[in-house]
Parts: C-alpha cells; sequence; structure tokens
C-alpha cells in the first residue's frame, strides 16, 4: 500500500472501496509550546479574586464573569497566582505583557555570565619571571570572573620533596591574594598538587 496517499482498489464493476492511509495525512508535529499561561478561556475556576488593569481590586467572581469584565476593557484575562485562595486573576494587555517577560528573559541571558575554570600549572622549580607570568594571566582569568585551578607537577625525584612544590603554590596563591579566595586548599592528586582559586566579588 502507498502511504501518504489515497489507494483505490477495485473489487466489483459496481463498487469501489476507497482506503486512506491516514499515518501521514497530518504531517504537522504538534507545536513545543512552552507557555503556559493560563489566559482567557484557559482560565476555569468556580470562583476567582479579579485585579483590575491599574491594579484596584475587583471583587471575587466565577472566572467566567472575570472573563467578561476583561471584554468590556477589550483586554485579556491573566490568572498570576493560580494556586491561591481563590486564585487570583488580572486583567491585562496580554500581549504586551508576554513582550516584556520575553525582553526581561533575552536581557537576563544576554546578562548571564557562564564561570569557567581556567588552569595554570606550575613546576617546583619555576623561575620568579615564569612565576609573575603566570600569575598575570590567573589574574585576567580572576577579572573576567573566571575560576583558576592552580597545578604543580612533580617529576620523579621531586615527590620526594613536595614542601618545595608547596612553597612555590603558596607563594603563588599569595600573589594573588588581592584578586581571589581560595575555595579549595592545594592537596595532592597522584603526582599532582592542586588549588581553586574563586574571583572576589566586587
Amino acid at each position: 500500500m502507498l502511504t501518504g496517499a489515497i489507494c483505490i482498489r477495485f473489487l466489483t464493476k459496481r463498487s469501489v472501496i476507497l482506503i486512506i492511509d491516514n499515518r501521514y495525512a497530518n504531517n504537522k508535529k504538534p507545536g513545543n509550546n512552552q507557555n503556559k499561561d493560563l489566559v482567557n478561556e484557559n482560565v476555569r475556576f468556580p470562583e476567582v479574586l479579579l485585579i483590575g488593569p491599574n491594579g484596584e481590586q475587583i471583587g471575587t467572581m466565577s472566572s467566567r464573569e472575570a472573563q467578561f469584565k476583561a471584554n468590556e476593557y477589550d483586554m485579556d484575562l491573566l490568572c498570576v497566582a493560580p494556586n491561591a485562595k481563590p486564585p487570583v486573576c488580572k486583567i491585562i494587555n496580554y500581549s504586551k505583557y508576554r513582550f516584556e517577560q520575553q525582553k526581561k528573559a533575552k536581557e537576563a541571558k544576554k546578562n548571564q555570565h557562564v564561570v569557567e575554570v581556567k588552569e595554570v600549572q606550575l613546576t617546583p622549580q619555576i623561575g620568579g619571571h615564569d612565576m609573575d607570568t603566570k600569575a598575570r594571566a590567573a589574574q585576567k582569568f580572576l577579572e573576567a570572573g573566571n575560576k583558576v585551578k592552580v597545578g604543580v607537577r612533580f617529576r620523579g625525584r621531586q615527590m620526594t620533596h613536595i614542601e618545595v612544590g608547596q612553597e612555590v603554590m603558596d607563594k603563588f596563591i599569595a600573589q594573588l591574594s588581592e584578586f581571589a579566595n581560595v575555595e579549595k586548599p592545594s592537596a595532592m592528586e597522584g603526582r599532582w598538587m592542586y588549588a581553586i582559586l574563586a574571583p572576589k566579588k566586587k
């Protein structure tokens, strides 16, 4: 049988049966409606407390009566507190309300900062110049609002002198004390010593 089409089968000279395959008759996917607002005809409560367009309290009535009131203003009925007793509804311009809500959500997303964890690697024998270079890089990460994972790697016999790496770690953290708080103190993980710094709140 052909799908998505009308198939015709002739049984006799006088009778024709039309067989329609409806499985793909409607290829429209259901809309992904993220809006869960109770508005207008979707407000169905026996009793609601109605607030007017200027914030004034109109009174308690059925949701049907509240809808009539909203129609008188040529506006919409929005349930702003469905779990209240009774539910609270407000007469508003719903299109304007939705626009403002979407605008606020867009602004909040725009201003949202995703905190990243940047890594800076040191060695027990790191020189002063290299230490300063690494500290400046970490400072930039912290000023951008990111965390810094500081690692000191021990090779071979350096594992017998962990205190040397600890001194390097402490000195590095001290250089950044103006910009960072120690979120996780230094600790050994295999051949690495790690500490995590978080930016100080401004």
